[in-house]
């Protein structure tokens, strides 16, 4: 029987007033740092070794976030390599083609969002297909707030929810959980094919009932359109562009063909498509800028680093709290933890599960709830740490699956923060269609919501 000490009250105590903080949207990094410089300081004794404790937390953050850092800033760069070029433009372009009508611009451009999202992620996908796609769905019929709305849950909601390729979401509350990537990989198979369903189907309803009850304002909002960057077409030729966007899209596929064959997961499928990425940023900057171009590679390796460095600064001093719950606190404070513990979220699972008549229902409508508040932040990212966390100790307690737990969170968090209900999260997709991001978040609540409830009923029925 292991009994709890104030290490473990602490942890605990800090999670809620994590959540209380991001309840209220303000930042919680200060909390997370307060919360590890206290865990040391009473497990340590001493006030030197819990500073050095607060930095070697961030390295241990970074450390097994880098990966993640990395990918995520190599294919921004490429992103905006193949914007520069006009590269983007010639690989979507036959997709122009499907859009007939409204009805065909909602789902071609959300899929056609989603499968790039997969490969380049939500943010840069905004660019590659709006730019191309937003003005041939609006000449179809549909309203740019529909082209907005469909980029949005497609791209910020399926694709970035569940990860499958670049894998950064899973890897970060699978991390935290205690359990393999590819384990909460496969469990949000069947989770996301009925959030996104019920999602983008009952968007889609709600969206025809207003545009046929003339409820859709085709306002255009100029204040939330970001300036174009730099656009050079003529850097390379008409033949040499379309060499390229043929064969941006195959190498991408052979690495998912290549991930099959070889049973690739977690972070050797990352550097996969990591190192494929760097090597067609290398490829095409040779082409478009000759002689500059060693000079250019850096500025456009440089430009995606402080994307993502943007994107997760904000997690690291978060994931560095989280982390302490399970094997991160022997590395970064050291052996201090009673004996026979197991890591600080296993004992309060068990001790939570001697107390507390909790069941799986309840553990799964918590896991979705604690998500969902990580998620107001606007980030998606910084909190689902502690989703993984949460999912780890109700799982424990319960016997419940905590993959699928894990997933559930991840699901809860992304599709709030990640920008699907968050106004200021949502400025990409808004920019580019020119509508409010209020507006886009409005028309959002309902379907996520109800997508969100009949996806942890879902759960309840696989843990």
């Amino acid at each position: 029987m292991i009994h709890l000490t104030a290490i473990h009250y602490i942890y605990l105590l800090f999670i809620f007033i994590i959540l209380g903080t991001m309840v209220k949207k303000r930042d919680c990094s200060l909390v997370c740092i307060i919360g590890i410089a206290l865990l040391a300081i009473v497990s340590t004794k001493s006030l030197p070794l819990s500073i050095i404790s607060i930095f070697n937390s961030f390295i241990y953050a970074i450390t097994e976030l880098l990966p993640t850092i990395l990918i995520i800033s190599i294919i921004a760069a490429l992103s905006k390599l193949l914007r520069y070029t006009g590269i983007n433009r010639l690989m979507i372009s036959p997709f122009t083609k499907l859009i007939k009508n409204d009805i065909m611009a909602f789902w071609v451009i959300g899929i056609i969002m989603m499968i790039i999202s997969y490969f380049f992620w939500p943010s840069p996908a905004v660019a590659l297909v709006g730019a191309v796609l937003v003005p041939v769905a609006i000449k179809a019929g549909l309203p740019a707030i529909g082209a907005a709305i469909a980029m949005n849950l497609f791209g910020h909601g399926i694709a970035l929810s569940t990860d499958f390729i670049i894998q950064a979401a899973p890897k970060i509350t699978a991390d935290a959980a205690g359990v393999p990537v590819d384990a909460v990989v496969s469990a949000s198979i069947p989770l996301i094919i009925v959030m996104g369903l019920v999602t983008t189907i009952s968007a889609f309803i709600f969206l025809k009932k207003d545009m046929k009850n003339g409820l859709i304002e085709e306002n255009v909002y100029d204040k939330y359109a970001e300036d174009d960057e730099p656009v050079n077409e003529s850097c390379i030729s008409e033949k040499t562009r379309l060499f390229f966007a043929i064969l941006v899209p195959l190498l991408l596929i052979l690495d998912v063909v290549v991930m099959l064959i070889l049973n690739l997961k977690g972070g050797d499928a990352t550097a996969l498509i990591g190192g494929t990425a760097l090597f067609i940023l290398i490829f095409i900057s040779i082409f478009a800028y000759k002689n500059t171009s060693l000079e250019e590679i850096t500025n456009y390796l440089v430009s995606g680093f402080k994307f993502g460095f943007t994107v997760f600064g904000v997690v690291i001093p978060i994931a560095a709290f989280f982390y302490l719950g399970d094997a991160g606190f022997t590395t970064i404070i050291g052996n201090h933890l009673p004996v026979g513990s197991l890591g600080i979220v296993n004992d309060l699972g068990y001790a939570l599960s001697q107390i507390v008549p909790i069941n799986k229902i309840f553990g799964a409508f918590t896991v979705t709830g604690i998500g969902a508040i990580t998620g107001l932040d606007g980030s998606g990212f910084s909190g689902i740490s502690l989703a993984g966390s949460t999912a780890q100790l109700f799982g424990t307690s319960t016997g419940a699956s905590i993959p699928t737990l894990t997933a559930l969170g991840q699901f809860a968090a992304i599709w709030v923060g990640g920008g699907c209900l968050i106004p200021w999260a949502i400025i990409p997709v808004s920019a580019i269609c020119k509508v409010s991001p209020f507006e886009v978040a409005k028309r959002n609540f309902k379907p996520v919501v109800i997508g969100l409830v009949v996806t942890t009923i879902f759960a309840i029925f696989l843990i």
